[in-house]
């Protein structure tokens, strides 16, 4: 049931509905969480569904979720409220929590509302990080970690992984949607239909992002050709896709003659912003077909193809020599409910074993694959890339914990 007027764990006045509390273990630490409403217009995503919100909520953790974070993944307050959370107006009450999750990058304004010692979990995307909010949370010793550098126990890079999956998938779509008359594209269908040359696909970068961009285009019956600077990748690629693909590396004469006959290019390449990440130059992108389609997923880091350049949701394509570009950073906020689920997934048994670990502080301690996203630690700045970005001082994180 709905109650108005009653005071939270913090004392503030919040909507909240569930009454029914169960107390934790001594053995866990209770967590307060909070989950901001995201100023980026172009983010859609929320880190916590409503499912995972009952379930920390059962355990006896608390969230505050500021209103409306969860609309335009399309979860209503209504459905946070009755799992459990407690709902408040404004971004300076949820970050009254002990532990916010964002899902994207912290801003300068962001970074005011912190205090001393807080925890923060968000992408850490070199190309949208700004000095001043770095600076502001080492002032206030917050801990910051990089989500998108948290690793398993397997090694690998679970969120990166998950969001890679569904990008790469979305990438065939907005593609294929592109490509039609109406969108001023070829006026072809993406993929083979009997009696007609199938489209051809051409992929940079063999990695998971690649990876689901084939599977997507191969399932609809397009030709692919992949191409990046491991030969090992590429092998590999093939072997978890079950089939014979076209792969190079990149020679320049065999990458322009794919380009000069492909309806599709899709960049999925993870670079840093510099120039030698560029793979496809200006005058390559001029052999390309009027109408046919780039859709640059590696934009968020700067791109990987030479004509491209940010867009938006709402204006998210251009014409370059007749070759329409898609390049919105963030394409996973066009399936933002999809997206989230997916980070409840990863988020949900963290969050489940930093409590029974008594708190972050000694989850990062003891889980190295949990440090690695860790890009400051008690306000020390431990990335390296952030302290060259922006003429800072780095340590290492390592040390650090060995020194206490």
């Amino acid at each position: 049931m709905d109650n108005t007027g009653n005071r939270g764990p913090l004392g503030k006045e919040w909507l909240f509905c569930q009454e029914k509390h169960i107390f934790l273990s001594k053995k866990q630490k209770k967590l307060v969480l909070g989950i901001p409403y995201e100023l980026d217009k172009n983010e859609n995503r929320v880190c916590l569904t409503p499912e995972s919100v009952q379930i920390l909520v059962s355990m006896g953790h608390t969230v505050l979720l500021q209103r409306g974070a969860g609309m335009n993944a399309n979860y209503s307050d209504t459905e946070y409220c009755d799992s459990g959370a407690f709902i408040v107006e404004t971004a300076t009450e949820v970050y009254t929590a002990d532990i916010v999750l964002k899902a994207t990058s912290v801003s300068l304004p962001e970074a005011r509302l912190m205090h001393d010692k807080q925890i923060i979990l968000s992408p850490l995307k070199l190309f949208d990080l700004r000095k001043e909010a770095v600076m502001e949370m080492m002032q206030k010793k917050v801990t910051a970690l990089g989500f998108d550098f948290i690793k398993d126990e397997d090694g690998f890079y679970p969120v990166m992984r998950i969001m890679s999956e569904i990008a790469g998938n979305c990438a065939i779509m907005i593609a294929s949607e592109y490509l039609g008359n109406s969108r001023g594209g070829k006026g072809v269908i993406l993929g083979g239909i009997s009696g007609i040359t199938p489209t051809e696909v051409v992929i940079l970068g063999a990695g998971t992002l690649g990876e689901y961009a084939a599977r997507t285009a191969l399932g609809l019956g397009a030709t692919v050709k992949v191409f990046d600077h491991s030969v090992n990748r590429l092998r590999q690629l093939t072997t978890k896709l079950g089939q014979r693909i076209y792969t190079s590396v990149f020679h320049k004469p065999v990458l322009e003659r794919a380009l000069s006959t492909t309806d599709v290019l899709v960049g999925a390449m993870r670079c840093f912003g510099n120039e030698e990440d560029i793979v496809v130059s200006e005058e390559q992108v001029k052999l390309m077909k009027r109408g046919s389609v780039i859709v640059d997923l590696s934009i968020d880091q700067g791109g990987c193809i030479g004509t491209s350049g940010p867009t938006t949701h709402e204006h998210p394509t251009y014409a370059y020599e007749g070759v329409i570009h898609y390049c919105v950073p963030n394409v996973l906020s066009r399936v933002a409910r999809t997206a989230s689920i997916a980070f409840s997934n990863v988020f949900l048994p963290l969050l489940q074993e930093v409590a029974w670990a008594g708190g972050f502080p000694n989850a990062i301690r003891n889980n190295a694959g949990l440090r690695n996203g860790v890009y400051i630690y008690n306000g020390i700045l431990t990335k390296e890339a952030i302290a060259d970005k922006f003429g800072l001082l780095s340590r290492d994180i390592n040390l650090l914990i060995a020194a206490l």
